[in-house]
């Protein structure tokens, strides 16, 4: 009996070898690292070991020393993932991807007889009955394959041997141990150097465990070069402004589903608010000092199947957790549109600062968002504090009739914050120094028609309400038509009509005090974003401000951008 076991080994010793030959094993971790050759005198030294004498001692010492190999697919992928090769005999084959046993290796049409590995494939089909092709009779010797896949197949090559074993009381022929050792030596340099990518492979492998960022976290990095500039305007001071803006992003999970979302930011463009008025804004500019910050900083986390909930410690804003539909222009000035009005409805720009959001799906089609955010949370009062201060407070109901459409219903309650678009008298709280509440209200929509067109816009309505002072209506409306994939996939053409905020109404104390907008400015805004490479994208553009400041006594004012993102 002792007899018959050792010849066992030694056949699935001999199918071992063969199978990792055939499926070009030597592939086995492509999703990891690029698989390196060993030095030649290791080489040498496996080819040795290799080429002795079939013994227990060998045997056991040679399985010893194979190294293990870190799989770079998950279990449940082995089912769906094996196609040709060999043939599974357990009750989970897929019958649906693989063809009926082969009986003759004339049914698999990719096999011929001028194959160097044909007599070994022939041999396996015909004698030992181990081998199924796909479905359109191809075996498709060059695949390679996973652990989890040469696992299920090596189980079923030895129930094969195990069947052999059984029917045969006498163990297995000298034929077959003939044929075994035969096919050891043919395959010595083969297994050699597979051994030898492996232990290249594992290496490396080490090597990067040791040397990698985190196991929890990835950094992802943006930088932003822009000019821009007036080039058209007889009351505006055309200068020309180069900056940029940089940001890295750390993402951080713990559990696979949660994110924390560390920002470090240095902005070094100016605004050009100081020459025209908050309509000229664009979408990518801050400060000028270029100091590095942290700027967003929050902590998103599932509450149950359907809600999201979102902690911001630190100037975050409405669009960390509100949809706002505004899928082809809303990038954050990094794409999409380049002013800031053109990014979003205005009335977002009410909620920033530090609070909590939340996300939660009604059903596939109806989504409901909240959140509170308070600019100086972190400031004692009475200027600051999370309920003392400035404040921003979001209501929002999404509806999504299908994948190309989207509805949203806007509510913003806010204290002391400003529209940061607009006529100068729009922005309440910087214009009069004074306390004010506005409530806001807005429709945002969005509709795919087709791959290459989509329409969208938006209106809002602000009722503003300065304390002691006297009430003002604030109206904002725009169209958007973007034009994904124009030229060649990846570039976005974008157009913007719109009017940016506008007191369209305010008591005779207010009016006193100079707040009334007369007459109407229109936003007209257009850009080309061409996709350069994967990590570079340039988007030249130019924004068409009517009667700017919403007063027809200023000329009209045409400003010229051009913005270069760089991600990595």
């Amino acid at each position: 009996m002792s007899k018959i076991w050792w010849d066992f080994l030694r056949v699935s010793l001999f199918f071992l070898g063969v199978t990792l030959v055939i499926c070009d094993s030597a592939t086995a971790q492509e999703t990891v690292v690029e698989l390196e050759t060993a030095p030649t005198n290791q080489i040498h030294n496996i080819a040795d070991k290799t080429n002795a004498a079939f013994n227990q001692d060998a045997v056991k010492s040679s399985l010893a020393e194979i190294p293990p190999i870190i799989p770079t697919d998950k279990p449940g992928d082995a089912k769906s993932s094996l196609r040709a090769g060999i043939a599974e005999s357990s009750s989970d084959t897929d019958t649906d991807e693989a063809m009926s046993q082969v009986t003759n290796v004339s049914q698999l049409k990719d096999v011929q007889p001028g194959d160097w590995a044909y007599e070994a494939v022939r041999s396996l089909v015909e004698k030992y009955g181990v081998i199924s092709g796909y479905p359109d009779g191809t075996f498709r010797g060059n695949s390679s394959m996973t652990r989890y896949e040469f696992a299920a197949g090596l189980k079923t090559i030895l129930d094969r041997i195990n069947q052999l074993v059984t029917a045969n009381p006498n163990g297995i022929s000298r034929e077959d141990l003939a044929t075994t050792q035969n096919l050891a030596e043919q395959f010595t340099l083969e297994l050699a150097l597979l051994r030898g990518r492996l232990d290249a492979a594992t290496a490396r492998i080490a090597d990067l465990e040791l040397t990698q960022f985190s196991r929890v976290t990835k950094l992802e990095g943006e930088v932003i070069f822009a000019g821009a500039g007036v080039i058209a305007g007889n009351n505006s001071n055309q200068t020309t402004l180069f900056g940029q803006r940089s940001r890295l992003n750390l993402q951080s999970s713990f559990n696979g589903r949660d994110l924390l979302t560390t920002r470090l930011q240095m902005e070094g463009f100016g605004s050009l608010t100081s020459n025209l008025t908050p309509e000229g804004e664009l979408a990518f500019s801050g400060d000028t000092d270029s100091r590095a910050y942290i700027d967003a900083l929050l902590y998103s986390f599932p509450i149950g199947q359907r809600t999201q909930a979102v902690l911001a410690g630190n100037a975050n804003g409405a669009d960390d957790f509100t949809n706002t539909v505004n899928p082809y222009f809303d990038g954050d000035g990094a794409s999409g549109a380049l002013s800031r009005f053109g990014t979003r409805n205005p009335i977002y720009y009410l909620v920033n600062g530090s609070g909590v959001g939340i996300q939660h799906k009604l059903s596939d089609k109806l989504e409901f968002s909240l959140g509170y955010l308070a600019s100086a949370a972190n400031n004692p009062p009475p200027d600051g504090g999370l309920f003392k201060g400035s404040y921003g407070a979001i209501a929002q109901v999404l509806f999504q009739p299908s994948q190309q459409s989207s509805i949203g219903l806007t509510y913003v309650n806010a204290y002391n914050n400003d529209l940061e678009t607009g006529s100068t008298n729009a922005n309440l709280v910087n214009q009069l120094n004074l306390p004010v509440v506005t409530n806001s209200y807005g429709i945002e929509a969005s509709l795919q028609i087709n791959p290459r067109f989509a329409l969208g816009g938006w209106a809002g309505y602000t009722a503003a309400r300065v304390i002691n002072q006297g009430d003002a209506n604030i109206w904002n409306w725009a169209v958007t038509l973007a034009f994904p994939d124009l030229g060649k996939k990846g570039n976005l053409g974008g157009i913007i009509v719109g009017m940016e905020p506008k007191v369209t109404g305010a008591n005779s104390q207010l009016r006193n005090m100079g707040i009334n907008d007369s007459d109407t400015s229109l936003h007209l805004e257009g850009f080309y974003q061409y996709q350069l490479t994967d990590n570079i994208v340039i988007t030249p553009g130019l924004i068409w401000l009517t009667a700017p400041d919403h007063n027809s006594d200023n000329d009209d004012i045409v400003i010229g951008v051009v913005r270069t993102t760089f991600s990595f």
